[in-house]
């Protein structure tokens, strides 16, 4: 294995047709970037859908939604997720619930919030679910009605659940542990659950593009669902030639979420290196961030090359620069 330290940008060549990995917050954000660069028609994610949820009797899918409205310029810019100009009218007349809720019952709760226009997709969602349809025509459908040019594909059409194990409430799901408990207790094993499979449609995403990138997202809960579906480390680990990762560590921590803690907690290093041991396998380069420069020969040393560049990407201009340098890494080798 060759692997060397560069900290230069290389010459692009043609536009590659490119597939992200992608869970939520970091990837929409790299994504933004990416279809700055390059055509949206040659760029598709494949996306988490571990997270997904029932609440109310809606299916909920937040990172497929996280992306979209976000691709869309349509997120709330002071919290970050949600729509701009979000409305929660639904949310607080749930309250007169409260006082003749049986015990034990989860109608009416209000841990999980759904402003007034995001509760239009997710009654879109659940209503063509019921009809029928999959889980990537609707997503189709929905990306379409936002006018967005890329492809977003569901990682599955079936259920593959993500089970935190905390050391206070025992195992609880994804968003119980994100939202309700606000990530803020203690993790002792993450799982998968649910016999799923990769869609065709995502499988052949990740076989067909000319490269493969994994978003700065969170390794363990972002990513790690989607590695979970039988084939896809198969798939990446036999074209890892033209598989370059973003690391979401920056410094020691995460940008956004409990990725540095998780990752502490359940036995990885929390920095560019221990990322690195987590991708080695499936990828050939690791994008990281001058912060960790200094960190640059010990993620060679785990047999990846590393880029450093900028890659907080508080500006437009940074997030496009990023995904130049992440396409050409290994575009030229």
């Amino acid at each position: 294995m060759n692997a060397t330290t560069d900290t230069t940008l290389p010459t692009m060549a043609a536009t590659p047709t490119v597939t992200v990995v992608s869970g939520g917050v970091g990837a929409a954000r790299f994504l933004n970037g990416l279809l700055d660069a390059i055509d949206p028609a040659k760029v598709t994610a494949v996306v988490n859908t571990g997270d997904d949820t029932q609440l109310h009797g809606l299916s909920i899918s937040p990172d497929l939604d996280t992306i979209t409205y976000t691709l869309a310029d349509a997120t709330d810019p002071e919290r970050g997720w949600g729509l701009r100009n979000e409305t929660w009218t639904a949310m607080g007349a749930l309250e007169r619930f409260e006082a003749v809720r049986p015990e034990g019952s989860a109608a009416a709760t209000r841990w999980f919030n759904l402003g007034d226009q995001d509760l239009a997709t997710h009654f879109y969602r659940t209503a063509r679910l019921a009809e029928g349809a999959t889980l990537t025509e609707v997503t189709s459908e929905i990306v379409a009605a936002w006018g967005l040019g890329l492809r977003l594909l569901p990682m599955t059409d079936e259920r593959r659940a993500t089970v935190v194990t905390t050391t206070t409430e025992g195992d609880v799901s994804f968003q119980d542990y994100f939202v309700r408990l606000r990530h803020s207790v203690p993790v002792t094993d993450v799982r998968f659950e649910g016999a799923a499979q990769l869609s065709d449609t995502a499988r052949h995403a990740m076989t067909s593009a000319e490269t493969v990138v994994i978003a700065p997202s969170n390794p363990l809960v972002s990513i790690g669902p989607i590695r979970s579906l039988d084939g896809t480390d198969d798939i990446l680990s036999a074209r890892r030639d033209s598989v370059v990762a973003v690391s979401p560590i920056v410094g020691g921590a995460a940008l956004k979420g409990p990725a540095a803690r998780m990752m502490t907690e359940l036995g990885h290093e929390a920095s560019v290196v221990g990322v690195a041991r987590l991708y080695a396998s499936i990828a050939s380069v690791l994008i990281v961030d001058p912060a960790d420069a200094d960190l640059a020969d010990a993620v060679v040393a785990e047999g990846m090359r590393c880029i450093v560049t900028p890659s907080i990407m508080s500006t437009p201009e940074i997030a496009r620069t990023l995904a130049d340098v992440t396409l050409a890494a290994v575009s030229t080798r």
